[in-house]
Parts: C-alpha cells; sequence; structure tokens
C-alpha cells in the first residue's frame, strides 16, 4: 500500500483535500518519523473522545476575586476550583477515568471542539506560519507564562479550548501589543470595549493589560457573543469584526434567501481569514511533526500565582523582593504604567509559583520604606527643567513617568510624580490616585474634520456610506489595521471633497504594527 493511501485514512477525521495537503508534507519526512505521526493519534484517541464528548458548549460561570485582609500582602492559587461539572467543563464519568495530562499542549488539543475548516486560506495561513520557525518559538515562548491559568479558564466555562489560542492571533501573546486601532493586551481590547467590560484604565493602571482581568473580560465578553450567535465562528467573527456588522451581513443574506453562516455571508478580508488563522495554529499544535514545528513541552501546572497588594510599592522593589529579573515581573504585570504600585484598586499581583513565598518572606523582613516616589503640584512659574534638577531626574525621566509629550509645558496645579530623594516637599502618592488615562488621540484636528461616536449597530461601510467617504479613508484617518468597531469609539471623519482620491484599504492594513 502506498505511503499516501496510508497516510489518507490513518488522518480520517480530516477532508481529502486536507488529508493530501499534509501528505505532501509527510513525504519530506523519513519513514519512521511518519508512521509515529500517523500511529501517535490513533492510540491516543479513544481517551480524546472520551474528553472532548463531555463538554458542554457553554457555561455561563464567571470569575469572581475573593476579597483577602490582614496581610501586607495575602497569596491566593491561580485557579478556583470548580464547584460542578458544568463548571469545570467534564462529565463526572470523564474526570473519574481520564488522567490529567501532564503536558499542557496535550491537555489543550484534548479541548478542542471547532469543526474542521479546510480552505485555501487555512492552508495559506498554516504556510505562513510554517515559514516563520523563529517567529513561532517566541510566541510559544511568551505563552509559557498565561497559557495555563486561560486554559483553566476556558475550561471552566466549557468552551472550546481553541479559544485559549486566540491571543496568537491577536498579539501573539505579547501583553504590551498596541495596535493603531488603540486596542492593547495580550487579547487586543479597544478603550470603549474594556470600559463596558468593567475594566478599570486610568494614568496608573491599565486592565487591558491585566492578565487575569483582561483574560476574565474577554472570555466573558466571548460568551456573551455565544449567547447571541449560538456558533463559534461567527462569534470569532465578531469579535474581530463588531456585532453589529455581522448581525447585518447575517440579515442580508437572510432576506435574500442565502445561507446565513460565517462560510457565506459577506465579510472584509481580515475577517475572513480571522477563523482560518486561528484553526491553523489549530492544525500545527495538534500535530506540530507534520510541519516541522519543534513544540517544546509545557507543564501542566500553575506558572503564577495571585498576591494581593494593600499598600503601595516601587515595581524595582517588588521584583527585587520576590528576586526576579524587571522583565519578568513586567511581563507578568503589564497592567502598570508607573514606576510605582498605586494599590488604591486595589490591584492584584502575579508572580512566579516558586516566588510568591519568598516575596512574601522579603516583604516582611524589609524595613525601609516601599515607596521612593511622591506626588507634588506644580507652582506657578515652575518648569520641567527646575523640577526635574530639584527631584535628581532629567527632563527625560521626568516627562516620560509622568506621560508628557516633550514640548509639553508644566501649568500650575499639575499633579506630577517625582522622587522623594530630591529636595522637594511632596506628598503621598494617593493625592493622585483618581488621575484619569490621558487618551493617546490628539485632540487637535484639522479644521476640515470632525469627530464621530461610534453607536450600537455601526459598521465602517454605514459610516462611510452616511458620510461620503470611503472604509479605506476612515482607516487610514485613524490608524486602523481592522474594521473592528466599539459603541463609545471616537472616530476622525473629514468632510468629503470630489477632488480627494480615495487611498484604498490595503494602505491602512499596510499600516498595521509589526509584532514579529
Amino acid at each position: 500500500m502506498s505511503l499516501s493511501i496510508l497516510t489518507c485514512r490513518a488522518l480520517h477525521g480530516n477532508r481529502h483535500s486536507r488529508a493530501l495537503s499534509i501528505v505532501r508534507r509527510l513525504e519530506s519526512l523519513p519513514l519512521a518519523l511518519v508512521l509515529i505521526v500517523i500511529l501517535a493519534p490513533m492510540i491516543s484517541l479513544p481517551a480524546q473522545a472520551a474528553h472532548t464528548a463531555s463538554y458542554p458548549i457553554f457555561s455561563p460561570t464567571f470569575e469572581g476575586a475573593r476579597p483577602v485582609t490582614g496581610n501586607l500582602y495575602a497569596i491566593e492559587g491561580n485557579a478556583e476550583t470548580a464547584s460542578s461539572p458544568m463548571e469545570s467543563g467534564y462529565s463526572a464519568s470523564s474526570a473519574s477515568f481520564v488522567a490529567s495530562p501532564v503536558d499542557l499542549w496535550d491537555r489543550i488539543r484534548n479541548g478542542f471542539a471547532l469543526p474542521e475548516f479546510d480552505s485555501q486560506e487555512v492552508r495559506d495561513s498554516e504556510d505562513f506560519y510554517v515559514s516563520q520557525p523563529e517567529y513561532m518559538q517566541r510566541v510559544f515562548q511568551r505563552s509559557k507564562r498565561y497559557l495555563f491559568h486561560i486554559v483553566e479558564e476556558v475550561e471552566r466555562r466549557g468552551m472550546p479550548a481553541e479559544i485559549a489560542l486566540l491571543p496568537i492571533i491577536e498579539s501573539a501573546f505579547n501583553p504590551l501589543a498596541y495596535s493603531p486601532a488603540h486596542a492593547s493586551g495580550i487579547w487586543q481590547l479597544v478603550p470603549s470595549t474594556a470600559k463596558t467590560l468593567g475594566l478599570k484604565q486610568n494614568w496608573w493602571y491599565d486592565g487591558r493589560r491585566d492578565i487575569v482581568a483582561a483574560t476574565s473580560a474577554a472570555l466573558n465578553h466571548l460568551q456573551k457573543l455565544y449567547r447571541i450567535f449560538g456558533d463559534w465562528e461567527l462569534v470569532l467573527a465578531s469579535y474581530n469584526w463588531g456585532e453589529g456588522a455581522v448581525e447585518r451581513s447575517l440579515n442580508k443574506n437572510r432576506n435574500g434567501g442565502l445561507p446565513a453562516d460565517f462560510r457565506n455571508i459577506s465579510l472584509p478580508p481580515e475577517t475572513q481569514n480571522y477563523v482560518p488563522r486561528l484553526i491553523a495554529i489549530k492544525n500545527i499544535i495538534s500535530n506540530p511533526a507534520i510541519f516541522g514545528i519543534e513544540l517544546e513541552p509545557m507543564p501542566n501546572e500553575p506558572y503564577f500565582e495571585k498576591v494581593v497588594a494593600t499598600r503601595h510599592m516601587d515595581v524595582k522593589l517588588a521584583a527585587k523582593l520576590a528576586n526576579i529579573s524587571m522583565d519578568e515581573f513586567n511581563a507578568l504585570n503589564p497592567a502598570h504604567n508607573r514606576p510605582v504600585i498605586n494599590t488604591d484598586g486595589p490591584p492584584m499581583l502575579l508572580f512566579p509559583v516558586d516566588k510568591a513565598e519568598i516575596f512574601a518572606l522579603n516583604l516582611q523582613n524589609h524595613d525601609k520604606p516601599l515607596v521612593s516616589w511622591q506626588a507634588y503640584e506644580a507652582k506657578k512659574g515652575e518648569t520641567a527643567e527646575l523640577i526635574a534638577e530639584r527631584s535628581g531626574i532629567s527632563v527625560r525621566r521626568l516627562k516620560q513617568v509622568n506621560d508628557l509629550e516633550p514640548d509639553e509645558a508644566i501649568i500650575p496645579g499639575q499633579l506630577l510624580l517625582v522622587p522623594r530623594n530630591g529636595t522637594i516637599n511632596g506628598a503621598s502618592i494617593s493625592l493622585m490616585s483618581n488621575k484619569p488615562a490621558k487618551s493617546r488621540i490628539s485632540v487637535r484636528m484639522p479644521s476640515d474634520s470632525f469627530a464621530y461616536e461610534v453607536r450600537n449597530g455601526d459598521a465602517l461601510s454605514h459610516i462611510a456610506k452616511q458620510h461620503g467617504v470611503t472604509v479605506g479613508q476612515i482607516k487610514l484617518w485613524n490608524g486602523m489595521s481592522t474594521d473592528r468597531l466599539s459603541v463609545g469609539q471616537k472616530l476622525m471623519l473629514k468632510r468629503n471633497r470630489v477632488s480627494e482620491t480615495a487611498p484604498r484599504a490595503s494602505e491602512a492594513i499596510a499600516a498595521v504594527k509589526k509584532r514579529m
């Protein structure tokens, strides 16, 4: 029997064209490796089937933080224990007979539940990721800090395991990823959506970059979309494009007597490729050897522990007390915007599981001030140069810490964060706790421009038609890489000029910030 026929029969879960695509990859591998690749999934199939069959489609369970009082910093476990089979995503029978995998990747594979999707877009996405092995290794390496927690939350809600891989598509698991459309964090939430989802955003802290809070908010949002559409492909399209736009496209097909599903409705190019990209990642993780990808085992155990902070503390000191690098601390706690952790929240800090007790012990024995910064109210006639000199820091550092533009002047009464080691007498940073986040969108607009606030049900195509401009123009003016809109989002629009040449949408897409 030929290798092609053997392989096609072994890969029984895929369509014929998908199998042939895999065969072409297998032909370049040694025969022994091919047999391992073919037989391994067949041997583990019964356990996988028993595991995935017990998944509920939807479980409306949400995470709630437990209040911790008493100690200065109280250590919590990584995840809540589900109180029922529905909450955990497993039936009693599967929990009794299926042992938890040692490798987190196996646990994720066992939870795959989205339907097969064989298309040219999927194959193109597979080819792209396979052609970028160094990029993929960086993504997988970053994911080690967060993936266990995300998988726990996804399973607790009874969602398909593919959802845990969505940050690969959104941000490449870069917690500091920031898009031209002002989306931030591993889940790439825009400010208005984050506000709707209850994420706190101020001068000190951006909940969109909080690993635990943003994960909970994003999964809650996806659950809400599932309640609306009842189909995970449409849920993912809505997460990328907006629920109002997807609903209008569905209604258009229904009114025209056409199939109303993800594969038949009209979608912008990025959204058309969104689900195929996720399926491509799923296929690669399902059988990395076929694609020539080296996927190192990942422990199926918590990477971090939660620590609830009750007093302000320097970021550098927190990292030092935990005996971890600043890079590690910032990767786990990217939501803090300033060199001080302001606990008027209170925020939750994350530490590697083997460092949380070290942090607590060193903190208990620390007998020096926890904060080396203070709040200072600028006086009349004081300049950035004068305040920086008296604070013992450079003007550049002063403006960087206080989120000021290089040419931005300091005005009397302005509250600034300055070091305590200078000659300035300031106050507690609690004085600045309610300072709002600075808008990243300039309020200075050309005279022929105006602001438009996105309303419920809006889509770029509708807004463009209403104001006599093109979708490409709106995306170019607002630095947008996607068609995704959120209620309350502010768009800069320009009054239409007949002589103005409309830019192509590809020009806006080409401006996407590269994350590789």
